[in-house]
Parts: C-alpha cells; structure tokens; sequence
C-alpha cells in the first residue's frame, strides 16, 4: 500500500504543479489589468510548507514505517478528494481572478458565487481538510498534526489578514444614492 500512497502523493505534487501554471497565467491577465500584488513575505514560507507536506507524508511513512491503517485510509482519502473537489469549485468560481499569490485588480467587484456565496476563504477550508487528511491516508500523524499548527499560523497571522487588506483597498467605492 505504500506505493499507492507514494503515487497519490506524487499525483498532488503534478496537481500542485498545474495549479501554479495556472496561477501565473491568472497573474499575468491581473497585472496587465493593473492588478497590485500583495503578502509577497509571506508566500515563500507558504511555498516551502506545502512541499514540506508533500515530503513529510512520504518521508514519515518510510522512514517510521507507519502502518496503512484501511478504515482511516478509506475516509481520509474521501477527504483529500472533497478537498480537492472544493479547490477546484474554488478555481473555477474565481476564475482568472484566483490566484496562489494575493494580486488583486483595484475596483472588480468580490466574486460571490459558487462556495464564496457561504463563505469567505473556501479555499483555505480546502488547504486544511488536505493538510490533514493526505498524510492520514497512510498514518502519518506527525506530519498531519506539524502542518495544521503550521498552516494555521501562516493563514491566520499572515495570508488571512493580508488577503482582507489587499480586498479591502481594492473595493470599489460603494454606490451614492441620491440625497
């Protein structure tokens, strides 16, 4: 079973490659558009978290010969796959406005439709659901639990409130009503 972990590990990683090709092409229409990028301090420390995962789920279940536990597996990997199904509703309700940075085009209205109609950040519901269940699928509970302290402190002291800040400064100006 660990090389069907390894392959599904290596599948996220080519998911992950994708998705930065995509991002950089969104990046580029954004820019030309006069599009402001923000939270650049951040975003290596975001990067290198996300590979540490993808390295960590691997290294741990070779190295500490974690067992691949059936039930877990099973309903771990139904997690990363609804995880993976609200990325991408994510991606596709954005559309070129989604991106892995923070580039926001000043006066384009928030997006509200597909999981932003319910919530603010479905995306980073996403992230963390995956970031815990990927390395359960095959017990490696060290790696689940790093990555969740990790990421919430990245998402929450730093990308959360860069993302609302960049949001706001971008809104356009809020209609006049005739006195």
């Amino acid at each position: 079973m660990t090389i069907v972990f390894v392959v599904l590990v290596a599948a996220t990683a080519l998911e992950r490659l994708a998705e930065l090709v995509l991002s950089a092409r969104h990046a580029r229409w954004a820019f030309a558009r006069g599009g402001v990028e923000s939270g650049r301090g951040h975003f290596p420390a975001m990067v290198s978290l996300h590979t540490a995962l993808l390295i960590a789920c691997v290294a741990e279940v070779w190295f500490a010969g974690r067992p691949f536990l059936p039930v877990l597996g099973a309903a771990a990997l139904a997690v990363v796959l609804a995880s993976q199904a609200l990325r991408w509703w994510c991606i596709a309700s954005l559309g070129k406005h989604w991106n892995t940075r923070i580039v926001v085009v000043p006066g384009l209205p928030l997006v509200a439709r597909g999981p932003y109609r319910w919530l603010r950040h479905p995306n980073y519901v996403a992230v963390v659901a995956e970031g815990v269940a990927l390395p359960l699928m095959h017990t490696a509970w060290i790696t689940a639990a790093a990555f969740t302290v990790l990421n919430a402190i990245l998402l929450l002291g730093f990308r959360i409130p860069a993302e609302e800040r960049a949001l706001a400064r971008a809104a356009p100006a809020p209609a006049r009503t005739p006195q």
